[in-house]
Protein backbone atom coordinates (compact mmCIF):
# COMPACT_ATOMS: atom_id res chain seq x y z
CA UNK A 1 0.00 0.00 0.00
CA UNK A 2 1.52 3.70 -1.36
CA UNK A 3 2.74 5.64 1.56
CA UNK A 4 0.44 8.78 1.87
CA UNK A 5 2.06 12.01 1.45
CA UNK A 6 1.12 15.47 2.37
CA UNK A 7 2.62 18.38 -0.48
CA UNK A 8 4.66 20.94 0.40
CA UNK A 9 3.43 22.80 -2.63
CA UNK A 10 7.09 23.60 -3.18
CA UNK A 11 7.78 22.72 -7.18
CA UNK A 12 11.04 20.57 -7.19
CA UNK A 13 10.92 19.70 -3.59
CA UNK A 14 8.06 17.12 -3.56
CA UNK A 15 9.11 15.34 -6.53
CA UNK A 16 12.58 15.22 -4.21
CA UNK A 17 9.98 13.55 -1.37
CA UNK A 18 8.76 10.98 -3.56
CA UNK A 19 4.82 13.22 -3.62
CA UNK A 20 5.67 15.02 -0.34
CA UNK A 21 5.93 14.57 3.46
CA UNK A 22 4.47 11.16 4.71
CA UNK A 23 0.94 11.46 6.42
CA UNK A 24 1.49 11.99 10.61
CA UNK A 25 5.18 12.39 10.26
CA UNK A 26 6.59 15.49 12.60
CA UNK A 27 9.01 17.50 10.76
CA UNK A 28 11.75 20.35 11.80
CA UNK A 29 11.73 23.44 9.43
CA UNK A 30 15.17 24.75 10.52
CA UNK A 31 17.01 27.88 9.46
CA UNK A 32 18.08 30.93 10.65
CA UNK A 33 16.73 34.44 10.96
CA UNK A 34 15.54 35.68 7.49
CA UNK A 35 15.47 32.04 5.67
CA UNK A 36 11.29 32.67 4.62
CA UNK A 37 10.51 29.88 7.55
CA UNK A 38 7.21 31.14 7.93
CA UNK A 39 6.29 31.78 4.51
CA UNK A 40 7.44 28.47 3.75
CA UNK A 41 5.27 26.55 6.21
CA UNK A 42 1.73 28.94 5.38
CA UNK A 43 2.78 27.89 1.93
CA UNK A 44 1.92 24.69 2.48
CA UNK A 45 -0.82 25.03 4.90
CA UNK A 46 -2.49 27.54 2.44
CA UNK A 47 -2.45 25.42 -0.74
CA UNK A 48 -3.42 22.21 1.16
CA UNK A 49 -6.38 24.25 2.30
CA UNK A 50 -7.20 25.71 -0.97
CA UNK A 51 -6.54 22.75 -3.49
CA UNK A 52 -6.97 19.73 -1.41
CA UNK A 53 -9.52 20.63 0.89
CA UNK A 54 -7.54 19.53 3.84
CA UNK A 55 -7.86 21.47 7.21
CA UNK A 56 -4.62 23.47 8.72
CA UNK A 57 -3.95 25.06 11.63
CA UNK A 58 -1.05 27.71 11.80
CA UNK A 59 0.01 28.20 15.42
CA UNK A 60 2.32 31.51 16.10
CA UNK A 61 3.82 32.21 19.46
CA UNK A 62 5.78 35.14 18.26
CA UNK A 63 4.55 37.21 15.22
CA UNK A 64 0.63 38.62 15.78
CA UNK A 65 -2.03 36.92 13.63
CA UNK A 66 -2.78 40.25 11.92
CA UNK A 67 0.60 40.71 11.24
CA UNK A 68 1.17 36.99 9.92
CA UNK A 69 -1.95 36.94 7.49
CA UNK A 70 -1.11 40.58 6.29
CA UNK A 71 2.78 39.40 5.31
CA UNK A 72 1.05 36.32 3.68
CA UNK A 73 -1.04 38.18 1.97
CA UNK A 74 1.75 40.18 0.57
CA UNK A 75 3.09 36.97 -1.00
CA UNK A 76 -0.13 36.21 -2.82
CA UNK A 77 -1.76 33.80 -0.22
CA UNK A 78 -5.32 35.93 1.29
CA UNK A 79 -6.60 33.10 3.22
CA UNK A 80 -10.22 34.81 2.65
CA UNK A 81 -12.64 32.22 1.93
CA UNK A 82 -10.79 28.83 3.76
CA UNK A 83 -11.59 30.61 7.09
CA UNK A 84 -13.30 26.75 7.16
CA UNK A 85 -10.28 24.86 6.05
CA UNK A 86 -7.34 26.81 7.62
CA UNK A 87 -7.00 28.60 10.92
CA UNK A 88 -4.39 31.24 12.72
CA UNK A 89 -4.17 30.66 16.74
CA UNK A 90 -2.52 33.53 18.32
CA UNK A 91 -0.75 33.73 21.53
CA UNK A 92 -2.66 35.86 23.44
CA UNK A 93 -5.87 33.43 22.75
CA UNK A 94 -4.36 30.70 24.63
CA UNK A 95 -2.63 32.88 27.36
CA UNK A 96 -6.24 34.51 28.13
CA UNK A 97 -7.43 30.87 28.07
CA UNK A 98 -4.59 29.93 30.74
CA UNK A 99 -5.79 32.98 33.02
CA UNK A 100 -9.43 31.28 33.24
CA UNK A 101 -7.98 28.13 33.77
CA UNK A 102 -5.27 28.60 36.17
CA UNK A 103 -5.12 24.83 37.27
CA UNK A 104 -3.59 23.88 34.01
CA UNK A 105 0.12 24.26 32.59
CA UNK A 106 0.20 26.75 29.95
CA UNK A 107 1.46 23.48 28.01
CA UNK A 108 -1.71 21.50 28.69
CA UNK A 109 -3.87 24.57 27.58
CA UNK A 110 -1.83 24.31 24.34
CA UNK A 111 -3.18 20.46 23.55
CA UNK A 112 -6.28 21.38 24.62
CA UNK A 113 -6.98 24.25 22.21
CA UNK A 114 -5.66 21.80 19.59
CA UNK A 115 -7.72 19.65 20.24
CA UNK A 116 -10.87 21.36 20.05
CA UNK A 117 -9.89 22.78 17.05
CA UNK A 118 -9.14 19.64 15.05
CA UNK A 119 -12.74 18.52 16.05
CA UNK A 120 -14.14 21.70 13.72
CA UNK A 121 -11.24 21.89 11.44
CA UNK A 122 -10.60 18.61 11.14
CA UNK A 123 -7.03 19.27 11.14
CA UNK A 124 -4.25 17.76 8.22
CA UNK A 125 -1.59 20.05 8.75
CA UNK A 126 -0.27 21.87 12.49
CA UNK A 127 1.98 24.57 12.11
CA UNK A 128 3.82 25.51 15.15
CA UNK A 129 6.07 28.91 14.69
CA UNK A 130 8.48 28.62 17.06
CA UNK A 131 9.06 25.57 18.55
CA UNK A 132 12.12 26.75 20.76
CA UNK A 133 9.67 29.46 21.59
CA UNK A 134 7.28 26.66 22.26
CA UNK A 135 9.96 25.12 25.00
CA UNK A 136 10.15 28.71 26.87
CA UNK A 137 6.47 28.95 27.33
CA UNK A 138 6.22 25.47 28.75
CA UNK A 139 8.73 25.76 31.06
CA UNK A 140 10.02 22.62 30.59
CA UNK A 141 11.85 20.72 33.91
CA UNK A 142 12.57 18.17 32.04
CA UNK A 143 12.72 19.38 28.20
CA UNK A 144 13.92 16.14 26.96
CA UNK A 145 11.42 13.73 28.11
CA UNK A 146 8.64 17.06 27.81
CA UNK A 147 9.53 17.27 24.35
CA UNK A 148 9.47 13.50 23.67
CA UNK A 149 5.80 13.50 25.22
CA UNK A 150 4.78 16.36 23.05
CA UNK A 151 6.06 15.01 19.64
CA UNK A 152 4.21 11.42 20.35
CA UNK A 153 1.23 13.09 21.51
CA UNK A 154 1.70 14.91 18.02
CA UNK A 155 2.06 11.27 16.06
CA UNK A 156 -0.99 10.14 18.33
CA UNK A 157 -3.43 13.13 16.97
CA UNK A 158 -2.45 11.72 13.56
CA UNK A 159 -1.54 15.07 12.10
CA UNK A 160 1.68 16.01 9.79
CA UNK A 161 3.22 18.77 12.08
CA UNK A 162 5.51 21.22 11.15
CA UNK A 163 7.47 22.75 13.71
CA UNK A 164 9.70 25.93 13.09
CA UNK A 165 13.34 25.91 14.81
CA UNK A 166 14.91 29.01 14.97
CA UNK A 167 18.83 28.42 14.82
CA UNK A 168 21.38 30.85 16.07
CA UNK A 169 23.44 32.49 14.11
CA UNK A 170 26.70 31.05 15.05
CA UNK A 171 25.33 27.18 15.57
CA UNK A 172 24.68 24.21 13.51
CA UNK A 173 22.48 22.94 15.59
CA UNK A 174 18.68 22.15 14.65
CA UNK A 175 17.59 22.03 18.74
CA UNK A 176 19.13 22.44 22.16
CA UNK A 177 17.53 19.09 23.37
CA UNK A 178 17.74 16.40 20.81
CA UNK A 179 14.55 17.49 18.57
CA UNK A 180 16.54 16.21 15.57
CA UNK A 181 16.35 12.73 16.86
CA UNK A 182 12.76 12.96 17.83
CA UNK A 183 11.78 14.64 14.89
CA UNK A 184 10.55 12.63 11.36
CA UNK A 185 12.20 14.72 8.99
CA UNK A 186 14.49 17.95 8.89
CA UNK A 187 14.03 20.61 6.16
CA UNK A 188 17.25 23.15 6.21
CA UNK A 189 16.72 26.70 5.08
CA UNK A 190 20.30 28.45 4.62
CA UNK A 191 21.16 31.88 3.23
CA UNK A 192 24.37 31.91 1.27
CA UNK A 193 26.45 35.04 0.13
CA UNK A 194 27.16 34.79 -3.55
CA UNK A 195 29.07 37.49 -5.21
CA UNK A 196 26.50 40.73 -4.32
CA UNK A 197 23.65 38.60 -3.92
CA UNK A 198 22.22 36.42 -0.27
CA UNK A 199 20.79 33.56 -1.83
CA UNK A 200 18.03 30.89 -0.46
CA UNK A 201 19.10 27.22 -0.27
CA UNK A 202 17.12 24.54 0.75
CA UNK A 203 18.19 20.59 1.75
CA UNK A 204 16.46 17.88 3.03
CA UNK A 205 18.48 16.68 6.03
CA UNK A 206 16.37 13.88 6.68
CA UNK A 207 12.99 12.30 6.05
CA UNK A 208 11.99 9.07 7.12
CA UNK A 209 10.02 6.65 5.31
CA UNK A 210 11.37 8.70 1.96
CA UNK A 211 14.39 8.15 -0.18
CA UNK A 212 16.32 11.08 -1.10
CA UNK A 213 19.08 13.37 -1.81
CA UNK A 214 20.88 15.42 0.59
CA UNK A 215 22.12 17.97 -2.15
CA UNK A 216 21.53 22.01 -1.24
CA UNK A 217 19.29 23.41 -3.86
CA UNK A 218 18.73 27.21 -4.40
CA UNK A 219 15.09 28.00 -3.34
CA UNK A 220 13.14 30.70 -5.08
CA UNK A 221 9.93 32.37 -4.56
CA UNK A 222 7.80 33.93 -7.33
CA UNK A 223 4.27 35.10 -8.69
CA UNK A 224 4.31 31.17 -8.77
CA UNK A 225 4.95 30.34 -5.68
CA UNK A 226 8.28 28.44 -4.09
CA UNK A 227 10.46 26.33 -6.36
CA UNK A 228 13.63 24.50 -5.87
CA UNK A 229 15.94 24.70 -8.49
CA UNK A 230 17.19 20.99 -8.93
CA UNK A 231 18.90 21.12 -12.30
Amino acid sequence: MAEERIRTYVRGLDEQLQGGIPAGHVVLLAGKPGTMKSSLAFNMLYHNAKNDGRGGVYVTLEQSRESLLANMGGLGMDPTGLEKKLSVLDLSLIRKKLKQLSNKSWIEVFKMYIDNLDKTVDIGVLVIDSLPVLEVMGKFEDPRDELFRLFEWLRDLGITSVLIAEMEQDSDKFGAYGEDFLSDGILHLDLRREDRNVNLYLSVVKMRKTAHGRGYFPLIYDEGGFELVVH
